[in-house]
Formats: C-alpha cells, structure tokens, sequence
C-alpha cells in the first residue's frame, strides 16, 4: 500500500456505469469463496479452522467488502459508514490479538487480485469497454487503499496505549450501575463516542461462548471475555441484528433480556441471565436467539422458587399426607379446574377420566383445601404455585435423559 484514501476518494472519482453492478452481484458468492480459499491457502495465520475466530472475521471482511464495492457502484452516494466500521473492526481485532496489520493487508492485496482476475475474465465475456474496464482497475485498488486506511484506523484507537477501548468498558460499568449519574454517563459517552439511545437490550450467551470479536458492531457494548458474556444493544433486536449477533457469537445458544430505557440496562441483563439459567435447566427451548418477552410469565413464577415453595406449604400443604400418587392425581384435576372453570363433564374430557372421578377429586379437595377455592387471591396464589410446579416438572424431565447419558 503506497498510500491510504479518505472515505470518499472513491466516490469523487468518475462514476462507474451502474449497469456495472447488475453484471458483477450473481458473480459475488463464488468471488467470496475463491478469495477466502486463496487467502487463506496463502497466509498461515488464516489457514487454521474453519470455524476460528480469525477466518470467521476473514470470511464476514471478505462478504461485506464486495458488497459494499457493488452497492457504491450501483449508487456512490448512498451511507457507507456501516461497512466502513467493519473495517475498523477488523483493525482493532488484530490490535486486539497482539498482531501487526501486516497480514491483514496481505489479505486486502490478495482479495484485489483475486476480484481483479475475475473482472478480467468476466468483463470482455459481458461486453464491457476496455475504457470501463480500466475505470474500474483504479476504482478497485483506491477501493482497497480505503480499506487499509479505516483497518488503520481501527488499530490506532485499539492500540495497548489507545484509550478507546478503556472508555468503552468505563462506560459499560457506568450503565450497569443502578443509581449511577446521567451526567456522569453521559460524560463517559462522548468519550467512547457511544450515542446514548432511548432504550437498549442487553443479550447474554452461555459461559465460555466462542466470539469474532471482528463482527461486533461499533454502536454495541460488550464483554466477551467475562465468565458470562454480555453485550448491551441499543434498541431492540431487529431481523438483521439477530443475524449480526450470531456472526459474533457463532454458537448460538443467546438469551435477549427486555428492551428497556437505558436506566434500566441492569434490569434487562438480569432477566436475561435468569432466562439462560432456566434455558440451561431446561425450562425453556434453547434456540439461536430466546427473547426474555416470549416467556415473562416463566420469568417471573421461576424468579423466586424459595418463595414458591413457601406458597405451596401455605396453601397446599395440606395434602402433604396423601401419597405421592394421589397427591398427584388431585393436583392435576385442580389444575384443570382452575383453568378452565369448567363443568366435571369438560374436566373429565381434558383428564380422559369419568366425570364422577372428577366430582369425586373435588370433594377431596374442598375438604383439604376449604375455603381457599372459594377465595380469589388463594386461587391466584394456588395456580401460580401449580403453574410453577409443573415448569419444575418438566426442567425434571429434560434433565433425567441428560444425567443418564452422562452416566454411560
């Protein structure tokens, strides 16, 4: 790289025609691959798993470099500031790891001569000018020339001795604080040149979760490196910020606490870490991405199973002498009868029993429980309790078959 750009010095250039874009996007998917396979056929520190942080980065660099090339070709003055910032991320990445820009720059020539090879073969095959052509030589290599000048960017604010990053996780300690000073937090932004939205969303993933610290977005706060990882997000998570979140934690497994004003980010974090706790126990599924807002009411019956316990001694702890078995059978019919409130005829028909069993269990009990069926906040505490019971059975179930294969 003789010398670096200015995002810009690309578009001020003579505009490519934009018919130019129509004819190279079916060419990008395979261009991707074979510039990922000669880079990383090239430079050792890439020739390492497949699924490593360092070619997951190489791979996500690669993707949006040859986007964003055919977007400003299509239209050079639509926003670029998002790829940009992928740029820059991958310049912190390598300050990050302890490594020089070297080998990222050996990438970006490697990328430009693989792309230009490609132009070259499918450009005189499609008709297109030797003028053109040569027009989009020089819009290529100055497109590359940018991109080492924003990674060098990213690598001066990520240095050891930079203070970007120091300000970032100041500012992150500050939102987490529950009484901290919006002065102070603000203060704390402008330094880490961290927009303060109106609502954010904390997202956390399991411990020692697999991270490309390279895909992070520049407007998100984390620590990945933390016994439980975390990341606060501004906003909600829309489609294409799930999608993002995976790129950096490739594993899955995430759990997206509720969106909430930024005073309460600690809020959201804690819903989210009881929600990968109860995921963890089996209680709840364990997708790519589970949003806390799915399952408030399993949140909050779970968030305190001392408390439920003494619910159940209080209200049902008459029926503790009963047999397991029918203490079980009695429970299962006054679930169903608080549910639905319906008639033994309908109760018998949920249960698949005789509708005289039903009346049968209800006299049981009504004579254990007395006046509590006919009191509404007793009821209410009763099927809270039953409701919590029954997620406990099934975090049960769902550990027994893992605990026996450990066993094997």
């Amino acid at each position: 790289m003789t010398r670096t750009l200015t995002p810009g010095d690309v578009q001020r250039r003579a505009r490519l025609p934009r018919r130019l874009a129509l004819l190279m996007r079916p060419e990008l998917p395979s261009l991707a691959q074979e510039i990922i396979e000669e880079v990383r056929r090239s430079i050792p520190e890439y020739g390492r798993p497949l699924k490593g942080p360092y070619v997951e980065a190489l791979k996500i660099g690669v993707e949006r470099a040859l986007k964003d090339f055919v977007d400003r070709v299509a239209n050079p003055l639509a926003p670029r500031e998002r790829h940009h910032e992928t740029y820059r991320r991958l310049g912190r990445f390598e300050a990050q790891e302890g490594r020089t820009l070297d080998t990222l720059q050996a990438a970006l020539r490697i990328g430009a001569q693989v792309a230009w090879r490609r132009i070259m073969k499918v450009g005189p095959r499609r008709r297109v000018s030797p003028e053109v052509m040569a027009q989009l030589a020089d819009a290529l290599f100055a497109y590359i020339d940018e991109l080492a000048a924003l990674a060098l960017e990213g690598y001066m604010d990520a240095r050891p001795d930079g203070e970007a990053e120091e300000h970032r996780r100041r500012l992150l300690e500050l939102l987490l604080r529950p009484l901290g000073s919006s002065r102070v937090l603000a203060e704390a932004a402008e330094r880490a040149r961290w927009t303060i939205p109106d609502e954010v969303t904390a997202v956390v993933a399991p411990p020692g979760a697999r991270y490309v610290r390279a895909a992070l977005d520049a407007d998100v706060l984390a620590d990945l490196t933390a016994a439980e990882p975390f990341l606060v997000v501004p906003g909600r998570l829309t489609r294409e910020r799930r999608r993002d979140l995976l790129r950096v934690l490739p594993d899955g497994q995430l759990v997206a606490g509720l969106t909430v004003p930024v005073a309460g980010a600690t809020d959201s974090l804690r819903w989210a870490r009881h929600a990968l706790a109860l995921m963890e126990a089996g209680v709840l599924g364990d997708g790519p991405v589970t949003d806390c807002e799915d399952h408030l009411i399993t949140l909050w019956l779970l968030s305190d199973q001392a408390l439920i316990d003494q619910l159940a001694r209080r209200h049902l702890g008459d029926m503790d002498d009963l047999s397991p078995r029918q203490r079980g059978r009695l429970l299962d019919t006054l679930r169903a009868w608080l549910v639905s409130r319906g008639s033994a005829a309908d109760i018998a028909r949920e249960l698949d029993i005789h509708p005289q069993t039903v009346r049968y269990r209800m006299r049981q009990l009504e004579g254990s429980l007395g006046d509590r069926l006919a009191d509404p906040d007793a009821r209410f505490a009763i099927e809270a309790v039953l409701r919590a019971m029954r997620l406990r059975e099934r975090a049960a179930s769902t550990a027994e078959p893992a605990r026996a294969e450990a066993v094997k």
